[in-house]
């Protein structure tokens, strides 16, 4: 395991960084999805860019989890990369 892993696995155990991490996991697997399309089609982040009219450093922040892309970005992507987007809307139990 990465010296990464071995760190999160550590802070796994405190409930304040799991809660954190837990919160923000919606993010990261879109930026995963994000940086698997790209990959998946051959492209670097400045090809991606190029394809979607945009700025390399706007793919970076996609694919760091921390930006939450429009739906019109999304479209863009899946048009830049061969792919199809599908959203779904799962319970959680959360029921407000």
């Amino acid at each position: 395991m990465s010296k990464v892993g071995d760190l999160h696995k550590r802070w796994s155990r405190d409930p304040e960084y799991k809660a954190a991490y837990d919160e923000l996991g919606p993010e990261f697997e879109l930026a995963r999805s994000v940086i698997e399309a790209r990959t998946r089609a051959g492209l670097t982040q400045a090809q991606l860019a190029r394809r979607m009219k945009t700025t390399q450093s706007v793919i970076a922040r996609l694919e760091s989890g921390l930006a939450r892309p429009s739906t019109k970005t999304l479209e863009k992507l899946v048009q830049a990369t061969g792919t199809c987007l599908k959203i779904s809307f799962e319970a959680t139990g959360n029921v407000v």
